[in-house]
């Protein structure tokens, strides 16, 4: 059975009223008919996903690229700078197969297909296969929480799994062209916590949220891989204006993304863990005030007073985390944090050795 689903955060062409946004889609319209002139085809690069035993939210990017001997070689080659240069694809029907079941969608501006089909999973890393008519298909693993489970992490990347050390107007430029997985540091302790805070069963699920680009997603996730952080779903957000505005707001990105969390998980807690250079604290007291029911506690990494003058700063947060009703916990590394949250209850406990 073949099922056509709306992709989630599509634009209505008549809504594209932003003169930016126009020239955009016409740029790449025309790149793509030339691109397609030159032999490349359509590649589609996915992204894992999560969901629970009845739905699935499916991720992943379409376009073209050089062809090789394997679809997964050529979504390998679209990452670093080339994946800021690739020429999305938005005009090709993708078929997503989840739980024996075909879905008929289309990828958004950008090339961008987010997406939530209703399916039958099993719990934990499960796989959906994503294909178009002109290209073979992939895998894309997506995992399945059980709402049962009651405890979950969001997270955010930049300065609080790995060191940024870059003035924050610098920061996109360099995630896009200059981002390997070697390039980078993860802050001190940081994936031990993580793999504390996930040996509770069943297993609590691990989101990483952040403001960066679809376009580096494929080394984020060899980043978190390498340093041992536990892998879990990335939500990014895209390059370029939309229908009222230049540049799209990686503020309103993390905003509007932990809402749907909320209300896609009515029942699960979780635990917020960012940094205290600029926004993640007031992001997550918003969020905290407005949900209280769904937050655990939020852990806030503090920079070092160097990475503070190159995010720009610090937030205050003071009179917030007085009058919040969550559970606020602050250190300047994994390991301080990891104090904190097992003095609150929050983390399994080291085995004792004999």
């Amino acid at each position: 059975m073949v099922t056509d689903a709306t992709t989630a955060g599509s634009e209505p062409s008549e809504r594209l009223s932003h003169r930016a946004a126009r020239i955009e889609d016409s740029f790449h319209r025309w790149r793509e008919r030339r691109g397609r002139k030159r032999g490349l085809v359509t590649t589609i690069v996915p992204y894992a996903g999560y969901g629970t035993t009845t739905w699935a939210r499916v991720l992943c990017r379409v376009v073209l690229a050089q062809p090789t001997e394997a679809p997964t070689q050529r979504a390998d080659k679209v990452r670093g700078w080339r994946s800021f240069f690739s020429i999305p694809v938005e005009d090709v029907d993708v078929t997503v197969t989840v739980g024996g079941i075909e879905h008929r969608v289309r990828p958004t501006r950008g090339g961008i297909v987010d997406v939530r089909l209703d399916a039958p999973l099993d719990l934990g890393w499960q796989e959906v296969t994503i294909g178009a008519a002109d290209t073979e298909s992939v895998t894309a693993p997506i995992f399945a929480l059980d709402p049962g489970a009651g405890f979950g992490i969001i997270s955010d990347i930049d300065d609080t799994v790995m060191v940024t050390a870059l003035p924050r107007p610098l920061l996109a430029a360099w995630n896009t062209f200059v981002l390997d997985e070697h390039a980078r540091t993860p802050v001190a302790g940081m994936a031990v916590l993580y793999e504390r805070l996930t040996r509770a069963a069943p297993t609590p699920p691990v989101i990483y949220l952040s403001t960066g680009a679809w376009n580096v997603a494929p080394t984020l996730t060899r980043f978190l891989g390498r340093n041992l952080y536990p892998a879990g779903p990335l939500l990014l957000t895209d390059w370029g204006p939309t229908h009222d505005r230049w540049f799209r707001s990686g503020q309103e990105h993390k905003r509007s993304s932990l809402a749907r969390l909320a209300d896609e998980f009515p029942d699960m807690k979780w635990l917020l863990i960012g940094d205290d250079g600029q926004h993640d604290e007031s992001l997550y007291g918003e969020f905290a005030a407005a949900h209280p029911e769904n937050v655990a506690g939020i852990a806030i990494r503090q920079l070092s007073n160097g990475e503070a003058v190159l995010a720009g700063g610090r937030s205050t947060a003071a009179e917030r985390e007085r009058t919040s009703n969550v559970r606020w916990f602050y250190g300047q590394n994994g390991a301080e944090l990891a104090a904190e949250l097992s003095a609150a209850g929050l983390l399994v406990d080291e085995p004792t050795r004999p």
